[in-house]
Parts: C-alpha cells; sequence; structure tokens
C-alpha cells in the first residue's frame, strides 16, 4: 500500500505503525460493523488512530466491503464510483 511505503520512508518505523494501526481500525469493523460513523452512499467510516486516514466500508448481507483508506482531507466522496463499478 502506497501510504505505508510513503510513511515508511518519511520517518523509520512510522510505515509499520500505520499498517498495524489500521489492522486494528480493520479487525474492529470486522467484529463491531455497526461501530464506523455513517458516511455517504451507505458506507461507514472508520479513522485509523493516529493518522489522518479512514477506512470506508459497507456491510453487506454476507460480507463486508472496503471501498477506501482515503484520507481525511481529501474531497469527501470521491470514491463514491467503486460502489457502482462493484
Amino acid at each position: 500500500m502506497h501510504e505505508i511505503q510513503y510513511y515508511g520512508a518519511t520517518r523509520p518505523g512510522t510505515g509499520i505503525k500505520f499498517q498495524a494501526a489500521m489492522q486494528v481500525a480493520l479487525d474492529r469493523i470486522e467484529r463491531h460493523p455497526v461501530s464506523g460513523r455513517p458516511d455517504e452512499a451507505d458506507c461507514r467510516r472508520m479513522r485509523i488512530k493516529g493518522f489522518p486516514f479512514s477506512v470506508v466500508y459497507r456491510e453487506e448481507s454476507s460480507e463486508i466491503i472496503i471501498y477506501a483508506v482515503r484520507p481525511d482531507a481529501r474531497e469527501p466522496g470521491y470514491w463514491i464510483d467503486r460502489i457502482r463499478r462493484r
């Protein structure tokens, strides 16, 4: 993932911390899908603790679909076309 490489190159060890924080968010989503904040297009958003990123996802009947790991500063909704392509 680009962000892990970016943080790793910027500051040694930060890429690993980002990856670990993202895994914590993904584990929480898997255990408690409704814990994320409601977001656009009937999706939810879970912040990645300690980093300016969020995981955008939707719980379907048999699975959880991750649509984006998005920078919080980026224009909201840039990822919505991913839903239409699914």
